[in-house]
């Protein structure tokens, strides 16, 4: 009987590897013959990274913006001088990106490293470079070059917060936790008793709310402020902190760091903030410094939990204590809150849309943090976070094997990557009835695959399509 793969069984395509694979490719195409050892191994290791990934999404795309690589529009950036130099050799070349398609095979990927090799010396426009490549027989490859736009005056592409019809217990935690937060910015201080106010608003109702959670787990169609982002991030924390069964101290303690963990960021400039755009140096240092400003910022709150000003100032930390942000000295492990904390915070991020790009998937968020685990975030914490929301959280809207659009009104706990779902009509009305997608036929198949999830097109009633039927 075929069995199906939790997420945290995937192993995530790292883009900077593969990158760094074709790179090597090139170069010794260049220097020895076809057929020769180093070309076969090289171009071995290569098609089986890229046929793993394509065994989970349709497409590999990898595109190159701002120095930083892009897997399947989600970034994954690397501070180490080599990996920016390799980078820098595919992007002198005119190429920024490439999207490879099913099918492709080891001749397409070897033909495609000649023809980069000796594109060093004849460099080709666009669309000869589609002919050449079609020329090689390289069909399930397309290259490309990303032409940098102006985005200094249109870069609004999203509004700053949700819209439309919301949860009213998660529509009320925005606006107190939005005036906490201008408060602060505005030099009036902080009302203690709000923000344990908004805290027990989010344990009773907002982590327990169906459409809350919908609105909060799924691609969102909105470019979060922080006050936003800081009530979503606390709530996620709040769903780890349920899978690891923390009581009710511990549950209040996590929440309160949680919400207030960017409060730094009330120091720093709205236009670095909402930059449509990479920073340049200068204006990542002024962002990187909202850790130690909020922490500065906390310290001096009376009433405030002991650890939540550690949580403002530790929440960019690796976990191995090998780097991240602020400095606090070499193999300094972030507290546990802390490291929960990171976990919701790049989740949340990562759905997030901004100006310059749309927002990622669940499922591609939850493979960045399985990529990240170890390092970066805590493995455990990052297997409880995915086992409680798993790839399809609800209030997703999905697309089947089908061909049938549908939303996730339940997470089957047994089968994470076969949701309840709810079918759609083309304009986002529910239709009467469920199908679960965890269900066989008498061969053990199952009827349906839950394939990808879609951008709606509007904002959605999260409340009225969440209600039992």
């Amino acid at each position: 009987m075929p069995t199906s793969r939790t997420p945290t069984e995937l192993s995530p395509t790292d883009p900077l590897t593969l990158l760094k694979g074709l790179v090597s490719l090139r170069r010794l195409t260049g220097m020895y013959p076809a057929g020769h050892p180093a070309i076969e191994q090289k171009l071995g290791e290569i098609d089986g990274a890229v046929q793993q990934h394509l065994q989970d999404s349709p497409t590999l795309k990898l595109d190159v913006i701002h120095r930083t690589a892009h897997l399947d529009g989600v970034s994954f950036r690397s501070e180490s001088e080599t990996q920016a130099h390799i980078l820098d050799e595919l992007t002198e070349l005119g190429i920024d990106s490439i999207h490879i398609g099913p099918g492709v095979s080891k001749q397409e990927l070897h033909a495609l490293a000649e023809f980069l090799w000796q594109l060093r010396d004849t460099p080709s426009a666009t669309g000869a470079i589609d002919v050449e490549l079609a020329r090689r027989g390289v069909r399930n490859v397309s290259l490309g070059r990303l032409v940098p736009l102006d985005t200094r005056w249109h870069a609004a592409m999203w509004p700053d917060a949700p819209v439309g019809p919301m949860d009213p217990d998660y529509a009320e935690s925005l606006a107190l936790t939005e005036r906490t937060f201008d408060d602060v910015a505005g030099g009036k201080g902080m009302n203690v008793v709000t923000v344990r106010d908004i805290v027990q608003l989010l344990i009773q109702k907002v982590a327990g709310s169906s459409a809350a959670l919908g609105q909060i787990l799924s691609v969102k169609l909105y470019e979060n402020l922080t006050y936003c982002h800081s009530v979503n991030v606390a709530t996620l924390s709040l769903l780890i902190g349920k899978q690891l069964g923390f009581d009710d101290d511990a549950t209040a303690a996590l929440g309160e760091a949680a919400l207030l963990h960017d409060i730094g960021k009330t120091r720093i400039p709205i236009e670095i903030l909402k930059k449509p755009g990479a920073l340049d140096r200068r204006e990542r240092r002024m962002m990187e410094a909202h850790t130690t400003l909020g922490a500065e910022i906390l310290v001096e709150v009376e009433g405030l939990r002991p650890l939540t000003p550690t949580v403002a100032l530790e929440h960019h930390r690796a976990v191995d204590g090998s780097g991240g942000y602020p400095d606090l000295g070499d193999r300094i492990a972030p507290h546990f809150l802390s490291q929960i904390v990171s976990v919701a915070d790049i989740y949340e991020a990562i759905t997030g849309a901004r100006s310059y790009q749309q927002p990622a998937a669940p499922e591609q968020a939850c493979l960045v943090l399985a990529r990240l685990a170890g390092t970066k975030l805590n493995t455990a914490l990052v297997k409880a976070f995915v086992s409680a929301i798993s790839f399809f959280p609800v209030g997703s809207v999905v697309r089947t094997n089908r061909e049938e659009t549908g939303i996730v009104i339940r997470v089957n706990q047994g089968e994470p990557l076969h949701p309840v779902i709810a079918m759609l009509t083309p304009g986002y009305d529910r239709l009467p009835g469920e199908v679960d997608t965890s269900e066989r036929d008498q061969a053990g198949e199952y009827h349906r695959h839950v394939v990808e999830t879609l951008l709606p097109t509007m904002p959605l009633d999260l409340n009225s399509l969440l209600a039992p039927a």
